[in-house]
């Protein structure tokens, strides 16, 4: 018993997304099946509203499968991060409540982006960039700079 919880708090962020990635995928095929009802009906009002439900569930399918490949290749150049010793190290300065002091985040923040500026050809020194900005609160470029990094890491060429 203590293993399969152990296993579940190991687990929880995959569990998650596998759940709400279930919930996403069940609410595609009912818009789906709804849009088809649609189209099918007699009415050309019905039939133009199905032909335009039917882009939900295609857009949905599209967003679903990218995000999910983007953590994939994240989690992926974690492990090989990992393997090298080159995560960056989590010892940013915390309040009592556990958030991130962001004095904290903003020092470390300068020595991944001075790194991501030395060595732009690497994808580990994106990836730490993102991290930084994690920590700062930035989610915005930091998914910005892991999308980088991913890019990268395929062997995509440049960053920007």
């Amino acid at each position: 018993m203590g293993n399969v919880l152990a296993g579940l708090k190991k687990n929880r962020t995959k569990i998650w997304v596998g759940a709400v990635t279930l919930l996403l995928v069940f609410y595609l095929v009912v818009s789906f099946q709804r849009s088809v009802l649609l189209i099918t009906d007699p009415n050309p009002v019905a039939k133009a509203i199905g032909a335009a439900y039917l882009i939900l569930p295609v857009i949905g399918a599209w967003a679903l499968v990218r995000e999910l490949m983007f953590g994939a290749r994240t989690e992926q150049m974690a492990k090989v991060l990992e393997a090298e010793g080159g995560l960056p190290v989590d010892n940013l300065q915390r309040t009592p409540a556990g958030r991130i002091v962001r004095e904290s985040a903003d020092a470390e923040f300068e020595k991944y982006r001075t790194e991501a500026e030395s060595a732009p050809e690497d994808w580990r020194s994106w990836f730490r960039l993102s991290c930084a900005y994690d920590a700062a609160g930035d989610r915005k470029r930091a998914r910005a700079s892991m999308r980088d990094a991913v890019k990268l890491f395929r062997g995509g060429g440049s960053p920007a």
